[in-house]
């Protein structure tokens, strides 16, 4: 009889979810991303939003991982957070996720604590602009500093392999979204520059008074490669006016408020 109840409790956690009883059919302790590939994220299609039903495996209204209580969220209507985001890669390729799909590292696909499963998502690198649409099939981060675990291609996509974290975005969508959707970034631009030297020095300056994020723009012009540098995105105009005046009155007199149209396939940001 033990042995009867303690294998259909496993069979009932097979989801990453609860991985309790099946932790050993991992071959990986760590996990890592593929050694030896060459791969082309920008290449990798977004997921397309579409209407599905409810995952049957994913969704209990609240379950327990390492002693601490979540409860799913009865929808994913105006979702919108910003915080860290991690990525998990080979250890997991393969295994069944928590809504009993899969996981392909290839794929653009998450894993969250709280959201309905599945659920499409549009992820914002903050530090770079780069955003991606994803399809949330999976329970995770089990951290309290995180809020989204990327694919291995999400995150290569959204530039965040290496540092293995970055600060992004997350929106759930609607069904009926595209990922070719092109989408407005409110940002003030303090200088344009010739020389990425001067670009580089000003944004270090920057960095040392305020606490916003700060890029390096590149672009090409008629006369050669011109380097602005730029603070943002905002959530709002309002947010970037209210920055652009405190610079202003702190004697950047060029500082200006610019609304930018960048599709989300573009690499625009350094």
């Amino acid at each position: 009889m033990v042995s009867r109840q303690l294998l259909l409790l496993c069979l009932i956690s097979l989801p990453l979810l609860f991985a309790g009883c099946s932790k050993s059919r991992y071959s990986q302790k760590h996990d890592s991303a593929p050694k030896g590939e060459d791969i082309d994220f920008a290449a990798i299609a977004d997921a397309t939003p579409k209407a599905e039903p409810l995952s049957r495996y994913g969704n209990p209204l609240t379950y327990v991982v390492r002693g601490k209580r979540y409860y799913r969220l009865t929808s994913s209507e105006g979702y919108s957070e910003q915080g860290l985001a991690s990525w998990y890669g080979t250890k997991f390729h393969g295994h069944r996720t928590s809504s009993g799909e899969p996981f392909d590292m290839y794929a653009m696909t998450a894993a969250h604590k709280t959201l309905p499963l599945p659920t499409y998502a549009r992820v914002t690198n903050l530090n770079n602009g780069r955003t991606v649409i994803v399809k949330i099939n999976d329970r995770g981060p089990f951290h309290d500093d995180r809020i989204i675990d990327l694919s291995y291609a999400a995150a290569g996509k959204l530039g965040i392999l290496s540092n293995g974290t970055g600060r992004v975005e997350v929106i759930a969508l609607s069904s009926n979204a595209t990922p070719a959707e092109k989408h407005q970034h409110h940002l003030v631009q303090v200088g344009a520059f010739q020389t990425r030297s001067n670009a580089i020095a000003l944004k270090r300056k920057l960095i040392r008074t305020i606490n916003h994020e700060t890029h390096i723009i590149s672009a090409s012009t008629d006369h050669g490669l011109i380097f602005r540098v730029r603070i943002g995105p905002f959530s709002s105009e309002e947010a970037a006016r209210s920055l652009n005046q405190q610079l202003i009155s702190d004697g950047i007199a060029d500082s200006i408020v610019i609304t930018d149209t960048i599709n989300t396939s573009e690499d625009r940001f350094h």
